[in-house]
This record gives structure tokens, sequence and C-alpha cells, in this order.
């Protein structure tokens, strides 16, 4: 079986999920650009598509992706921090399960030698891959975990109150963000 095949098959944390288990996950050797997200909500969960909601046309826009190039597996990887939805909360969806990230993050990456951006989406994926542990910060000093690690917020509804807060966010980050994405699919890691 390949890592894809055993990932989507992954049943480790079922009892801990009410929706049940359904991994949502894409990659391939050749990906260039690896998003990492927090972990996929309900209508993703029903469609078994990572980022086909709200969530995803935003960050798409915020990245300047096509459907076509961001649901390319060839180009980019889709990684959540929790490959399941996790359920409801009282205020959202639960946070990402914890088994997910040591389990299958190490294997992922080790077939993608050609790696040359992370994007790191939302506080959970900043927090295990840069440490930090204020978004507001990791956000604006995106240039700090550069040219490797590109922190940001996650793009749910409520990221609107956010970036009202940051306008920053429009003006110098998104730029710099679609530059970036754009050097990673083009292969130069300079």
């Amino acid at each position: 079986m390949n890592l894809i095949d055993e990932i989507r098959a992954c049943a480790v944390c079922a009892k801990s999920l009410s929706a049940g288990p359904r991994p949502v996950v894409q990659f391939s050797a050749t990906a260039r650009l690896v998003i990492i997200g927090q972990a996929p909500g309900s209508k993703v969960h029903r469609s078994g598509v990572p980022w086909q909601d709200d969530s995803g046309d935003r960050l798409r826009a915020w990245t300047g992706l096509s459907d076509p190039e961001f649901y390319d597996p060839a180009k980019v990887a889709l990684m959540p921090m929790g490959f399941c939805y996790p359920g409801k909360g009282k205020s959202g969806d639960l946070p990402p399960r914890r088994e997910c990230a040591p389990l299958w993050h190490e294997r992922m990456l080790a077939t993608m030698p050609d790696c040359r951006l992370f994007l790191l989406v939302g506080s959970y994926a900043q927090a295990h891959y840069i440490g930090t542990g204020n978004l507001t910060e990791a956000v604006r000093d995106f240039r700090t975990h550069g040219p490797r690690f590109f922190p940001l917020p996650h793009p749910s509804w409520r990221s609107a109150i956010w970036i009202k807060r940051n306008p920053w966010f429009e003006t110098d980050v998104l730029p710099a963000l679609r530059r970036a994405v754009r050097k990673a699919l083009r292969g130069s890691s300079k």
C-alpha cells in the first residue's frame, strides 16, 4: 500500500471522531508548495476534497492560485495538522487531533524532496513548525520565518474581523505571499 492510501485508510482516532474517520489530504513527490492547515471542516469531511469550502475560496484568493493549480498534487500538497474532521465544539470546530502530525507529516515530507515553500495556515500549524504562540506576530513578521515558512491566519469567516484590525495583512503580506507562491511553483529555491 502506498503512503497516500495508508493515510486515507487511517482509523487511529476513530473512537474520538463523532463523524467517523475520513482523512483528507493531497500530495505527490513533485509538490513544491505545501499548505499546512488546521483540519477539515464538516463540508470538506462530506466531500472529501480539501479546502472545498468558503475558507478554501478565501485561501485561493489570498495565494492567487486558480482551482486547477491549487488542486494539482504535482504542484501543491495539502496537509492538515489533523487529517479528519474533529467535530463541533462550543464555539466552532474542535482542535485538530494530535495523532496526525506526528504519525504522518514526516513521512509525507520525506516523499516531497522539491518542497520550496510551506504556508502555515493558522496557529496550530505555526506552533508546530515555527514554535510561535502568537498568530498576529507570526503573520506580521512573516519575513523572519522565510524563505521556507510563510505564516497566515486561518481563512475562515472570522478572519474578516482580524483583517480589519490588521490592515497591513492586505497591503504588505498578501502581495509578498503571492510572489512567494509563484516563485515556489517556478521551482526556484533562490
